[in-house]
């Protein structure tokens, strides 16, 4: 890793980062999280900052909290019934578990994609005039103008402009993948919160999209669990990377994504991007 604190970028492997990430400035910040269904819990104790700008990747078997942590970052554990969430995270000096917020305004700056495409059973277009709508938007022009630059930023302009009417469930599964994170860009959110996206999809749809997170570093933090970890190296800023002990996930290292993978600190990370265990 070579730093150059005169300029406004380093670089992390092959990758030039922008200035978000030359000096890390917490976006987020996770203390103490816990996190329990009906009692149990999942997830304990687990504290990270989340830099702004920078792509956090979220690594480790399945079963350890990973998906559960990403949903508490925008409040979606609080529509499960009997989720508990305890712990703090701060945004914009605000703890989102704590105090009282705006959980439509708070989901419309921190964004979620997951797994599997989820496109409405509408046309592209409603697929994003329908959460503008929703947030206020009503000017057509307006509306015709986000749509646009929207589907320009995730690549899918020039593939749909002339069918914009035509059912979104026509596209192909990373077509839909893409319109799905096009829906939550037309927003203007700060965070993305990915789900594994590229799990549902064939590898030259999953590159497809693989290549657009990457464009998305310095506009945007995104924060992505992925069980791809040739993904995680490629995309990430950050490394986290989770484990069960006695049946209850826990955050075992975190740090620049190149230090968890080339040089671990804790021998079970080792042996985990080694594939020695997991």
């Amino acid at each position: 890793m070579t730093i150059n604190n005169s300029t406004t970028a380093y670089t992390l492997g092959n990758m030039t980062l922008g200035q978000a990430c030359c000096t890390p400035v917490p976006h987020l910040q996770i203390k103490k999280l816990s996190i329990a269904y009906a009692g149990n819990t999942v997830l304990d104790d687990v504290s990270l900052d989340i830099y702004k700008g920078c792509i956090t990747a979220l690594i480790g078997p399945s079963g350890c909290g990973k998906t559960s942590f990403l949903s508490s970052l925008n409040c979606l554990l609080a529509l499960i019934p009997q989720a508990s969430v305890t712990g703090h995270i701060y945004f914009d000096r605000d703890d989102i578990i704590h105090d009282a917020i705006d959980t439509m305004r708070l989901r419309r700056r921190i964004g979620m994609i997951f797994q599997k495409p989820n496109p409405f059973p509408l046309s592209i277009r409603r697929n994003l005039t329908l959460p503008l709508r929703e947030h206020g938007v009503r000017n057509r022009y307006l509306l015709a103008e986000k749509v646009e630059q929207a589907l320009k930023d995730v690549g899918l302009w020039d593939e749909v402009k002339d069918r914009l009417d035509g059912s979104a469930l026509a596209l192909s599964g990373g077509q839909q993948q893409r319109l799905c994170i096009a829906r939550a860009l037309v927003l203007e959110p700060e965070i993305l919160l990915m789900d594994e996206p590229c799990s549902a999809l064939d590898p030259i749809a999953s590159g497809v999209v693989e290549s657009l997170i990457k464009r998305l570093q310095g506009r945007y933090t995104v924060v992505i669990v992925t069980h791809n970890l040739a993904q995680a190296r490629r995309v990430a800023n950050y490394a986290a990377f989770f484990w069960m002990k006695e049946r209850v996930g826990t955050l075992i290292e975190f740090g620049r994504c190149v230090n968890v993978f080339e040089h671990p600190r804790n021998p079970l990370t080792l042996a985990y991007v080694r594939g020695q265990a997991g």
